[in-house]
């Protein structure tokens, strides 16, 4: 597919600065352009590379100032890294559509699928599975008996879907993801520990995306929750009976214990940790291996450290942290001091 610069100013409402005529077919960063291709400016850092890349395009903001000879058409825009996703949303929109089922696909005869499906090799459908339209499942995609996938989703490879599970409408599952396995769930006996059946789901709504290897642990009873447009990267860990309020995001490695609830639009780091049967209050932030053990009850507050506590709090306890050996060594001078002090007065007294 090939688009001139006229082409993209009218999809993206920008303004042309050069040849509307020039053509691309291809995105490349701005420092490894090539010609034929559309890159973004949006960082003043990579401002150097504007006069040196090869691309043929480039989006920038409205109010960058040009600051010498530039080969590039530009586009200008209200905002470049926001416009260059929404012009990558739609060059993926016109990739070719798989459709069709695969004769080398297992499909139980009770299943439903939809309309433009897409099941390719290997794929296995079990018994009373419901599959929307327009939805594709890859190779070694397992999808078990009585669960349901919604409209336009995608499953890639080996990704698992157990018995009874639902999926909304538009999600994505990638490779090795997991939903609906057992619960951690066991009780403790004087012979070891007993498994507690988990009976419940998993319950995924619309617009959710979930990275490779992550797993979604059906509830013991009930449904376990991710939220419409919620967003969780590689290798997250959800718990039974956890809920992931809407349009939550969560970086790779995060770990949510059994039964906690997590409020709406909240941003995790890596490797954020969050203790079972707690409460998170809407826009909570938290950076990088956070560790939140009790209820944030203040919305909006961002939270760094194990326990977590307030950011700024946080870096202030950072600072100090690195000096505690000279702290120690002065606290014991002084301890030594006083003391030798104490001595000399009883003497004299």
């Amino acid at each position: 597919m090939e688009f001139s610069a006229e082409m993209i100013a009218g999809l993206l409402e920008g303004v042309v600065e050069g040849d509307p005529k020039a053509t691309v077919h291809d995105f490349a960063k701005i420092e490894e352009g090539r010609p034929g291709c559309i890159s973004f400016l949006a960082n003043d850092k990579y401002a150097h590379y504007l006069y040196e890349t090869k691309s043929s395009i480039v989006l920038v903001n409205k109010d960058f100032k040009v600051e010498g000879d530039v080969s590039a058409t530009l586009i200008r825009v209200d905002d470049a890294r926001e416009t260059v996703g929404k012009l990558l949303a739609v060059y993926d929109s016109m990739k070719p559509k798989k459709t069709g089922i695969d004769p080398l696909a297992f499909i139980d005869p009770d299943a439903e699928i939809g309309e433009d499906c897409y099941i390719a090799p290997f794929a296995y459908i079990g018994a009373k599975v419901k599959i929307g339209k327009g939805t594709a499942v890859y190779p070694h995609a397992v999808i078990y008996d009585g669960a349901c996938v919604g409209e336009n989703c995608t499953l890639y490879p080996h990704v698992s879907v157990y018995h009874g599970c639902k999926i909304g409408n538009r999600c994505i599952l990638h490779s090795g993801a997991v939903i609906g396995a057992d619960g951690f769930g066991f009780a403790p006996t004087e012979e070891g520990y007993e498994k507690i059946p988990q009976i419940g789901i998993v319950t995924i709504e619309d617009d959710v995306e979930i990275g490779a290897n992550t797993c979604v642990d059906r509830s013991t009873m009930g449904s376990t929750y991710v939220r419409k447009g919620v967003k969780l990267d590689n290798m997250v860990q959800i718990a039974h009976n956890v809920e992931v309020g809407p349009n939550t995001v969560m970086s790779a490695q995060v770990g949510v214990a059994g039964s906690t609830k997590i409020g709406q639009w909240c941003m995790f780091g890596g490797q954020v940790g969050i203790g079972g049967h707690a409460t998170v209050a809407d826009r909570t932030m938290a950076g990088g291996q956070t560790g939140i053990s009790s209820n944030i009850k203040k919305p909006g507050q961002t939270l760094m450290g194990a326990p977590a506590i307030d950011a700024k709090n946080f870096w202030r306890s950072s600072v100090v942290f690195k000096q505690l050996p000279e702290l120690s060594a002065t606290v014991n001078q002084l301890k030594r001091e006083i003391e030798e002090l104490k001595k000399t007065l009883a003497e004299k007294g």
